[in-house]
């Protein structure tokens, strides 16, 4: 895995030489070199891995050596605490190169997040600690609209102490392959948002990861299913107090999710605009009866990308606000309010509302800057688009809009939910 490493530096120097200062950021303090060396690295083999399907079995290697997996975890726990600005920047680079591989980096932040918002301080000392300690890669298994799964406490009997029993199955488990710890959720009522979160490693036994994947887009997320048949779960291993629904602090969690998508979205649309600009300075013709000779002096040409560049900064300025908000409230502490929480959804939500709609127009718009001759299958232009439009479908951005159109009106904020 140093090998690729190795080849990403090489490839961060001739990167660096060619790209664009001014249409993307590259600055993430100390942890910059780091960042860059992956990035590289997984934009060597992105296009063709994408084609593949599967898992990205060395590309998980290099994140695990990367040191990178660890950002989220407080320093009271041994970790960086990095600033969740600075974690959504990096999942944007990544997702610029590899969408599924930011996506495994983005839900491994989410997991840690998980434990540092339900668990309590020992559960937190343990499963943070360990995940700095042994360098694990978090796994998860908790849709909240698949209710398949259910947890049921058996008594002691006999030598076989007091535990709960998991069976069942979820769906888009995404990063579940080849992961240390797996987050599950099962349900204690009808209502979604009424469960249980558990953190358990993913080789117990009566644990099965399903290679079940095979979607038009984040085609390496190992987003498939894992099943539970007679999975033993000891007290400890559910998570709380807080648990889920303990505080106005503990329903960050899904707004931490929220952002990552953003970012996604985000580095997606970055990915294509950059991928265009090359290839327009590269490759690019200026329409016949230009008058111009270059495709980059073409002047309706310069109109689309004054357009394409307009949308993406919008959308980069709204979640980068939206992230600083969010590092404010994850510092209040169990101080923030229900009303502050409310309002930082709404501020996410109008950033996820305006990235998706300029990610889904930017790849789909770079064709027409680039030309018929840019959809050949070996540039793979096609897979940024394949994964906004993947992604953009999570959760319903018409109930996001309408949530923030009901704050206007009356004022009132959303109510927490599994994916508000």
């Amino acid at each position: 895995m140093g090998q690729i490493l190795k080849l990403g530096e090489r490839q961060q120097e001739r990167d660096a030489a060619v790209t664009p200062a001014h249409l993307a950021q590259r600055d993430f303090g100390s942890w910059t070199d780091a960042v860059e060396q992956v990035a590289s690295a997984l934009a060597l083999t992105a296009i063709e891995r994408d084609r593949n399907g599967g898992t990205a079995w060395v590309e998980r290697q290099v994140l695990r050596e990367s040191n990178l997996l660890k950002l989220a975890v407080p320093a009271a726990f041994g970790g960086p605490e990095v600033p969740w600005p600075t974690i959504y920047q990096i999942i944007r680079r990544f997702a610029e190169v590899d969408s599924s591989l930011a996506h495994l980096f983005g839900f491994q932040h989410l997991q840690v997040a998980s434990v540092t918002l339900f668990g309590n301080p020992e559960q937190k000392a343990s499963l943070l600690g360990r995940t700095v300690s042994e360098g694990w890669f978090w796994g998860n298994a908790t849709n909240g609209l698949d209710t398949r799964t259910t947890l049921t406490w058996h008594d002691a009997d006999g030598d076989n102490a007091a535990h709960f029993e998991l069976n069942g199955i979820k769906s888009f488990c995404s990063g579940a392959t080849g992961s240390d710890m797996i987050n599950i959720t099962a349900p204690r009522s009808a209502d979604p948002a009424d469960r249980v979160f558990i953190s358990i490693p993913t080789n117990r036994a009566g644990v099965t990861v399903l290679d079940d994947w095979d979607n038009l887009g984040q085609r390496q997320t190992d987003s498939g299913s894992v099943t539970f048949d007679k999975v033993r779960v000891e007290a400890h291993e559910v998570l709380g107090p807080p648990g889920t629904a303990g505080t106005p602090r503990a329903t960050l969690r899904t707004l931490v999710s929220q952002l990552i998508l953003i970012e996604i979205y985000i580095g997606n649309a970055q990915g294509a605009l950059l991928n265009a600009w090359h290839y327009t300075h590269e490759q690019g013709r200026p329409w016949f009866t230009s008058g111009v000779k270059r495709a980059i002096d073409d002047p309706f040409t310069q109109q689309h990308y004054g357009d394409l560049r307009i949308a993406l900064r919008g959308a980069i300025a709204l979640a980068e606000s939206a992230a600083r908000d969010l590092q404010h409230a994850w510092e209040r502490g169990d101080a923030l309010t229900a009303e502050e929480r409310g309002l930082l959804a709404v501020t996410i939500y109008e950033a996820k509302i305006v990235a998706a709609r300029a990610a889904l127009d930017i790849t789909s718009k770079i064709f027409e800057v680039m030309g018929a001759r840019a959809t050949a299958a070996k540039y793979g232009f096609d897979r940024f688009w394949r994964n906004v439009r993947v992604h953009t479908l999570h959760d319903s951005l018409d109930y996001k809009l309408k949530d923030v159109g009901q704050w206007v009106l009356t004022g009132d904020v959303p109510t927490p939910s599994i994916y508000s």
